[in-house]
């Protein structure tokens, strides 16, 4: 049974459409990446799926239930990687321990095997050396391997990803993909949206590639060919392989022009 059922959405916002039509079923043990240029619409696919934006036709079913605002305890959230303040002076452990027990009403109170889980999520993550020390003083990789650890606190049937790579070196980058490889093979279905296909290629099942208010959506072998997007953007784009990795030629909304280069030449989706 699919773990998440998307039937005819759409999603307009400021009056423009940002896609329409979309039909999606995420089965257990799948990892779909979502790529596509900015303001495609990637986030918003994910808050749709959370219940925290509203969609314009269509549905969404979440583990065999329709989407609703409250939340629901087993989807797990990685939201985009924005560094704490070196002021913060929570620990990493306490970090983690949010996913754990911050559910519930009032304070926190420790229950027998609060305590175990929060360390067997510390060394899952390879977070045991920094657990003790005050978030803010931690490195980018060091704070996402944490997020990872609170994200996957309730053993998620379904894990929604929102750039969960940005601003990791290769080190880390490899290491979050791992720990999310891991837990999709436990049956858990996973959307990750990201920006550069290639840390993450070689776990992926499918890509949904949102642009131009379209979508396409096939296995990599499928999507990530000069035909597919010069068909999605409805121009010459050219896909290319250099040093072992894709990119992209040519889309002509797919370069950030914070991150302009004069051939419009990124890796696959990275101006997505």
């Amino acid at each position: 049974m699919s773990l998440l059922q998307i039937r005819d959405a759409a999603i307009r916002r400021d009056g423009r459409e940002l896609w329409s039509g979309l039909d999606l079923d995420v089965a257990p043990g799948e990892l779909i990446a979502v790529l596509g240029p900015s303001g495609s619409g990637k986030s918003t696919l994910l808050q749709a799926i959370l219940g925290l934006e509203q969609l314009s036709a269509g549905t969404i079913h979440a583990l065999g239930a329709p989407v609703r605002g409250r939340g629901n305890r087993r989807i797990g959230y990685l939201p985009q990687s924005r560094p704490l303040a070196r002021e913060v002076a929570m620990r990493g452990r306490d970090l983690v321990a949010l996913g754990v027990d911050g559910h519930r009403f009032g304070l926190p109170l420790p229950r027998r095997g609060d305590r175990a889980r929060v360390d067997a999520l510390l060394s899952a993550v390879g977070a045991e050396d920094f657990a003790d020390r005050p978030v803010g003083v931690l490195s980018g990789g060091e704070q996402q391997r944490l997020r990872v650890g609170q994200a996957l606190a309730d053993d998620p049937r379904l894990l929604l990803a929102d750039e969960p790579l940005t601003s990791l070196d290769l080190a880390n980058q490899q290491a979050v993909v791992r720990l999310i490889d891991e837990h999709r093979r436990t049956g858990a279905a996973v959307l990750l949206v990201t920006h550069d296909i290639n840390p993450i290629l070689d776990a992926v099942d499918r890509i949904l590639y949102l642009a131009a208010g379209r979508f396409t959506l096939g296995t990599p072998e499928e999507v990530l060919t000069s035909e597919a997007l010069s068909a999605l953007y409805g121009a010459p784009v050219f896909v290319l392989r250099a040093g072992g990795r894709l990119v992209v030629v040519g889309a002509p909304d797919a370069v950030d022009s914070s991150h302009h280069h004069d051939h419009h030449e990124r890796d696959l989706g990275a101006a997505t």
